[in-house]
């Protein structure tokens, strides 16, 4: 029986230094460059077997070369940052102070990044990869594009692993699922009139007046399934007109629809119907067009079924060891995210995930965010313990 690493035997200032770079390093949605190209270096460094970067920028590192495969995936890129002078520390100084790495990216998602990068090499040096390939991937746009980075990367470099670890902050807990997305447009079509002759035109935006009404009832009556409720937000709506003078001829909402397991994307579009049902009106599925940092252009359509891993699963299994080997306990309880991660694109090919990160996710995207040292330090041993595991 090989030894385990405990939680005291990686603190390692190499990993903190790293962790500390990449929250100094811009990488906003879109401008990820330097930051995967530092990830590419530090891989290098470490003497991973093989580092590339893809045609959307994705960086994907290579230990091992057997038969079984399991991928750490993180995203590098950032939400913006608009109040920098209101901050405690500057968003980008990597400030390490009280404990705490400070940042824009602490939390989402770098430090669990670079706990994942290191892992891969510890597990290499303790002799644990026998019989198996590690991958570590930091691929591009998860905030605007939830999957299509690490779709992307997988087919371009033609591997399919085994399982995921969706590295997003869990505060260090095991995540086996988080909720289904639907972003959706609703679009009214009215006829266009003076203002001094409104009776002769259609208000748009009388027509969608009934329909956001429908939309807050709805979502104050989604079901309860196995304890979780989906969500229905309307996050943003525009009209059209001639001028401030005419009657508007277009108006348009869009709804952020959040699913939990047993939710199906039928069930979605028969709520869309009933939305609109009686009015002139149209629904349809959103497609977010961006452009990445290497010039590729990215197409994503926000639709993807929530998903949960059965915790009898040998993946599951697995992390439950790394877990007791670590922390020398077995978990107490698992964790459901509420928000969406790009294990949306695993799970929809049928590979298992699971979620484990540093850092408290209620943190992230704000003002201060932080993450423990403590946890960058645990979830590096927890990553290498489960590779020896898996």
């Amino acid at each position: 029986m090989t030894s385990q690493i405990n939680q005291n035997s990686v603190n390692d200032p190499a990993l903190l230094n790293f962790a500390q770079k990449l929250v100094q390093i811009k990488s906003f949605s879109g401008q990820e460059e330097n930051a995967a190209r530092a990830i590419a270096d530090q891989m290098r460094e470490l003497n991973y077997d093989q580092v590339s970067i893809d045609s959307l920028g994705n960086v994907l590192g290579r230990i091992g070369n057997g038969p079984r495969t399991i991928l750490f995936e993180s995203h590098t890129d950032t939400v913006q940052v608009h109040d920098s002078d209101a901050w405690q520390f500057p968003p980008f100084s990597g400030e390490i102070k009280d404990g705490w790495l400070w940042g824009r990216g602490s939390v989402d998602m770098k430090s669990g990044l670079a706990a994942s990068i290191f892992a891969a090499a510890r597990a290499r040096d303790n002799g644990w990869l026998s019989g198996k390939t590690i991958y570590v991937s930091g691929s591009v746009f998860e905030e605007d594009c939830d999957g299509e980075g690490i779709k992307h990367a997988m087919k371009e470099k033609e591997f399919v692993p085994d399982a995921v670890v969706i590295c997003e902050p869990s505060g260090n807990q095991i995540v086996l699922g988080h909720k289904g997305k639907a972003q959706a447009l609703i679009r009214t079509q009215g006829v266009s009139a003076h203002g001094s002759a409104p009776e002769k035109g259609k208000n748009a935006v009388y027509e969608m007046a009934e329909i956001i009404g429908r939309v807050n009832k709805m979502n104050q009556s989604l079901p309860v399934i196995n304890g979780r409720k989906g969500t229905l937000v309307l996050s943003r709506i525009s009209s059209t007109a001639v001028s401030l003078n005419a009657v508007p001829s277009k108006c348009e909402i869009y709804l952020d629809r959040r699913t939990v397991p047993g939710e199906t994307q039928g069930m979605i579009e028969a709520e869309l119907d009933a939305l609109i049902a009686g009015k002139d009106a149209s629904w349809e599925i959103d497609t977010v067009r961006r452009t990445a940092w290497t010039g590729a252009l990215i197409t994503y359509r926000p639709l993807h079924e929530a998903w949960e891993l059965p915790r009898d699963h040998p993946l599951a299994q697995s992390a439950n060891r790394a877990f007791q080997n670590v922390f020398a306990s077995p978990p107490k309880e698992y964790d459901f995210w509420d928000f969406s991660t790009n294990a949306v694109a695993l799970v929809s090919q049928r590979i298992p995930c699971i979620g484990f990160g540093p850092g408290e996710h209620k943190l992230a995207h704000m003002r201060d965010e932080r993450c423990t040292i403590q946890q960058i330090l645990d979830a590096c041993a927890f990553y290498t313990n489960l590779i020896n595991e898996f």
